[in-house]
């Protein structure tokens, strides 16, 4: 799949496109059915299929001291389109002039001049331009002065109420990963290259592959049951930490996957690790041997939730 960035001209065999135009953090079912219409509208119509996405995410240009939030990564956004059957993402790198563009202008300057699209897809919900004064009715009657289509896809019902990033976001910071999963269409999963770390994990038994949380939401400290994808494809079970060890002194934030039955050497590799069931709290121990005594025990319950995915 090929990467496009809105500040370089869009390849002339990509003009004409349909365009998904959203956010589409996560990548959840209300984002697949914006992103399932775009391609299906391209596939009947020989045209290509671009999903776009913001990198900075808006509410980081207005609100940058907003605490992490993201669900996906660039890298895991593009995986996921292009799973979806996207020809192509689009990033829009949101800034102070992207952000004061009225919605008319973004319509002529961005859709029209800059990516030459044939069609727009958005949710019904979705706004953009300056004020968030455009919406799916303008775009539908000012792209049209400008022969660009477009069309809103509703709210997907789960439980009925409608998926979103922010019953995610919810889920995972009450530590419920099944409502997440569920939502998601797949475990919430963090990226990241392995860190060296002060190894207290490998001394007493259990080491661990830290990972920096960088601008991932953070999900409800504790000790979950995970799966690792390793480099070369490999998938291993584990339990992990996310939190900031309060046993041990400095506390650190850190996710700390310890993966079973694996003794590779993973430093400064990029893996993913995903989140499945949330364990319990985390804890400060009088000893370490009582917190070895809980991990046997934590790393046992994993194994027994885990047994049928890999």
């Amino acid at each position: 799949m090929i990467r496009l960035d809105n500040r370089e001209p869009v390849p002339d065999a990509l003009r004409g496109a349909i365009l998904a135009l959203g956010n589409f953090d996560g990548f959840h079912l209300g984002h697949q059915a914006v992103v399932g219409e775009a391609i299906r509208w391209a596939r009947t119509t020989g045209r290509k299929a671009i999903v776009a996405t913001f990198d900075p995410h808006p509410v980081r240009h207005f609100q940058p001291d907003a605490e992490p939030f993201r669900l996906t990564t660039l890298d895991q956004r593009q995986e996921l389109f292009a799973k979806a059957g996207a020809d192509a993402m689009l990033v829009f790198h949101f800034d102070g002039a992207m952000a004061g563009m009225p919605a008319t202008e973004w319509i002529e300057k961005i859709l029209s001049a800059q990516l030459g699209v044939a069609g727009v897809v958005t949710g019904d919900d979705f706004t953009f331009g300056k004020a968030r004064s455009g919406n799916p009715g303008v775009l539908r009657d000012v792209g049209g002065e400008f022969g660009i289509e477009s069309r809103a896809v509703g709210a997907v019902l789960d439980q009925g109420e409608p998926v979103s990033s922010s019953r995610i976001r919810d889920a995972l910071t009450s530590g419920d990963c099944e409502t997440a999963a569920r939502l998601l269409t797949r475990p919430f999963a963090i990226r990241g290259h392995v860190q060296h770390g002060d190894k207290r994990g490998r001394v007493i038994g259990f080491p661990t592959a830290n990972l920096d949380m960088a601008n991932y939401l953070r999900p409800r400290y504790g000790i979950y049951a995970v799966t690792g994808h390793l480099p070369g494809g490999r998938v291993v079970m584990g339990a992990a930490n996310m939190g900031i060890r309060p046993t041990f002194d400095p506390p650190k934030e850190l996710l700390e996957p310890h993966f079973f039955d694996f003794s590779g050497d993973l430093y400064d590799q990029e893996i993913e690790v995903a989140f499945h069931h949330y364990l319990r709290g985390e804890a400060k121990f009088d000893s370490i041997d009582a917190l070895k005594a809980q991990m046997a025990l934590d790393c046992d319950r994993a194994r027994e939730l885990l047994a049928n995915l890999v």
